[in-house]
């Protein structure tokens, strides 16, 4: 069984600090791997990167079109995002438009990440609602699946139309009978497959045509309003929203918890899946933005690149001490 590979690389002067192992595929869009590290069969749980295959239903069933939804709610039905005014202000006219509140959603409460939000709520009376959590967007979008069909209001059960129709989508993309499943921060099943799985679906993903079929459409369109809305899809300073904008829509991006990562390249038709076995968000970020950069999807020398790519290690007096960087596996 092929091992992990080194990654990301943490270098303090001469020498390297940490290391990232992890694993990374790189899928066209008839599932065909191109590149990989590590192990394409490593069976892992996607996390958030998997909310576009979780949006498949909301899209293809006729929900998304018959409550009126924009690219605007699309691109938060595939949202990690901050929990500003510009997510929750919006899902809570999604709710509305729905007939439902902050009471429906199951998603449970969170303090947003977004610092205007967090203060306003920090320094007032008021605590975190449901539609702060960074999956609000996502459950508002299972709740208006759950009305099309008449469903039931517990959308997040195993066995409820919405999550069965999630997991034929999931499984169908994937091109894999899924193995079992994990309960997500939001409280959502989340499915386990393989990560040549993951990254044959983004590769689905990324040849998708509008007008090709029911699937396609859903996908391009889930697609299409990601990059179209990249502040949405996660927020100001955030990985996901600053290298899509660099990418100037050559590109969608996902993030997922403990250190998943996804990328949609409709123009090569590529699909890329990515995992850092011990969780490190900063591995994750630097290995998918070198990747990105070889694949000529980013410029190596935008600013939003070398956030996390060659990123300076700085001291609490702003000296230089090292640097973030990919290792030489993924340069060559």
């Amino acid at each position: 069984m092929p091992q992990a590979e080194l990654l990301t690389e943490i270098w303090r002067g001469d020498f390297m600090e940490s290391r990232h192992m992890g694993h990374a595929v790189v899928c066209d869009d008839a599932g065909n791997i191109v590149e990989s590290w590590g192990d394409p069969d490593k069976i892992v749980l996607p996390r958030s990167s998997s909310k576009m295959l979780q949006g498949l239903p909301l899209v293809e069933s006729g929900a998304a079109d018959a409550a009126g939804l924009s690219t605007e709610h699309l691109a938060l039905a595939c949202a990690s995002h901050q929990g500003a005014a510009i997510h929750t202000d919006r899902v809570s006219r999604w709710l509305a438009d729905l007939g439902m509140g902050d009471d429906n959603l199951r998603c449970g409460a969170q303090m947003p990440a977004d610092p205007a939000a967090m203060k306003g709520i920090l320094c007032s009376d008021s605590s975190p609602c449901q539609i702060h959590n960074n999956c609000s967007g996502k459950h508002a979008g299972f709740l208006t699946l759950t009305k099309h069909l008449g469903a039931g209001p517990e959308y997040i059960d195993l066995d409820h139309p919405v999550q069965l129709a999630v997991r034929a989508a999931f499984e169908e993309v994937t091109g894999e009978t899924s193995p079992g499943y994990g309960v997500d921060g939001c409280s959502a099943p989340n499915f386990a497959t393989s990560l040549h799985g993951m990254a044959r679906a983004m590769g689905f993903f990324a040849g998708a045509r509008e007008g090709a079929g029911t699937r396609e459409t859903a996908a391009a369109r889930l697609r299409d309003a990601m990059a179209l809305h990249p502040e949405l899809v996660a927020g100001e300073t955030r990985a996901c929203t600053e290298l899509m904008r660099a990418a100037g829509g050559a590109a969608s991006l996902k993030t997922g918890a403990e250190a998943f990562f996804v990328a949609i390249l409709p123009h090569q038709k590529l699909g890329v899946a990515l995992k850092i076995d011990d969780g490190g968000t900063r591995g994750a970020e630097c290995a998918i933005a070198a990747i990105l950069v070889r694949l000529g999807v980013l410029a190596a020398d935008h600013p939003a690149t070398l956030k996390r790519m060659n990123a300076p290690v700085t001291n609490w007096r702003g000296v230089t001490t090292g640097v973030i960087r990919p290792a030489a596996t993924l340069l060559s």
